[in-house]
C-alpha cells in the first residue's frame, strides 16, 4: 500500500539541487550523496517546501486527496546563508498542518540551529545508522499509508525512534 501511496523527493543543498523530484517509492532509486561545499540549508528548505507546495497543488488540482506530507531535513553541518525566513516557513506550515517537519542531525550538525528552524526537538542520529533511520521511516509511512488522508497517525516512538537517533 505504502509503495502505491507513498512519494520521495530528495533536494540537496551545496549548491541546492533537485536530486530527484517527486517518484512514487516503487520505483525510487536512492542517489549516492556526497558532502560538498557551503551549507545554503535555509535556500534548500525554501526549495523543497516550494516543490511540495506545487505538488500538493497538482493533487487538488486533480480532484486527488493526499496525506499530510512529511518534510526530513538531514544535515552533518549547520546552515551557511540566511536560514531564518525557512524556518517561518516551516513553523507557518506546521501550524496550517500543511506538512510535518523532522530535523535529524548527524555528527557535527548544529543542533541549536535545527532546534530553531523545526518545531519539534531535532532528533541526533547514532553514529551512522541510516539503515535503522530508513527502516524507522518506513515502518511509520507503512502505518500512515494505510489510514485515511485527514487522520491523525502518530510516528513510531517519536522521541527515540527504535534507537537510532537521541533527541
Amino acid at each position: 500500500m505504502a509503495a502505491k501511496r507513498v512519494e520521495v523527493a530528495i533536494v540537496t543543498f551545496g549548491p541546492v539541487k533537485v536530486e530527484t523530484d517527486f517518484q512514487s517509492a516503487d520505483v525510487f532509486q536512492p542517489p549516492t550523496l556526497h558532502a560538498s561545499g557551503d551549507t545554503p540549508m535555509g535556500a534548500a528548505i525554501e526549495h523543497g517546501l516550494e516543490m511540495l507546495r506545487l505538488r500538493k497543488d497538482v493533487y487538488r488540482n486533480n480532484g486527488i486527496t493526499h496525506y499530510r506530507p512529511w518534510v526530513f531535513l538531514i544535515t552533518d553541518g549547520g546552515p551557511t546563508d540566511h536560514w531564518q525566513h525557512a524556518a517561518s516557513l516551516v513553523k507557518a506550515g506546521e501550524e496550517a498542518k500543511s506538512f510535518t517537519f523532522r530535523a535529524v542531525g548527524v555528527e557535527g550538525a548544529n543542533m541549536e540551529i535545527l532546534s530553531q528552524i523545526a518545531v519539534r526537538a531535532p532528533l541526533k542520529l547514532k553514529g551512522l545508522r541510516f539503515r535503522d533511520l530508513f527502516a524507522w521511516l518506513s515502518n511509520s509511512l507503512g502505518s500512515v499509508s494505510r489510514s485515511t488522508p485527514g487522520d491523525e497517525v502518530p510516528l513510531v516512538n517519536p522521541t527515540s525512534p527504535d534507537g537510532w537517533a537521541t533527541a
